[in-house]
């Protein structure tokens, strides 16, 4: 979920499951400067509750990525559903979730439940992906100035989980390949990789 600007209010969370989606009502708005459009875009992760968000990083159930948006609308997709929905509503941030439509074999009788389409559990959102993504927006940037970006703090992690990988694939290089560990190194994308992330924007119907 992403983060909201807490007010006082006396609302509390509301889930409420329908026959054809779940929906998830949150009091509160979202923390600059994000907005609903930019939740499906590649963007920084703004915890509201550092107390809360930092033990979650250590425990490596957050990568602090802003990744979260982006990988549920591509499970839904993998799995034959549509993307889900975000809105503002009088205070509220509202989360839709579509449901699999549930259908009936031809020899069960109405009062036997009828078998519900599993859902495919698809593969989150690579880090590579969302290394390309900022690349693509930015152009060259170094290790100092992608981190931020991505809402990383250790060195480490984003070399060996986001450059490392998208090094060895071809789709990005250093500005400086003679001097890799240079300060000034920086790293943008390749031809290779804007085709690949072309091919995968027309794959999830972008424009």
């Amino acid at each position: 979920m992403p983060s909201l600007t807490a007010t006082t209010s006396n609302a509390s969370v509301q889930v409420m499951l329908f026959s054809d989606r779940l929906e998830v009502w949150n009091p509160g708005e979202l923390a600059a400067p994000l907005t609903v459009a930019r939740l499906r875009q590649p963007h920084a992760s703004i915890p509201r509750n550092p107390l809360i968000a930092e033990p979650m990083f250590l425990a490596r159930y957050a990568e602090k990525a802003g990744t979260g948006i982006l990988d549920m609308i591509a499970q839904c997709r993998a799995a034959g559903l549509p993307a889900p929905e975000f809105r503002q509503d009088g205070g509220q941030f509202v989360q839709t979730l579509g449901r699999p439509l549930v259908t009936v074999t031809p020899e069960a009788s109405p009062e036997v439940a009828p078998p519900v389409t599993q859902p495919v559990t698809p593969p989150v959102t690579p880090p590579v992906e969302v290394l390309a993504r900022l690349l693509d927006r930015a152009g060259a940037l170094g290790n100092a100035e992608i981190r931020p970006h991505l809402g990383l703090r250790d060195r480490a992690h984003l070399r060996q989980r986001y450059i490392d990988p998208a090094l060895a694939d071809g789709l990005i290089e250093p500005t400086i390949p003679d001097k890799p560990n240079s300060r000034l190194q920086q790293y943008r994308l390749t031809p290779k990789g804007r085709v690949w992330l072309d091919d995968l924007r027309r794959d999830k119907g972008e424009a």
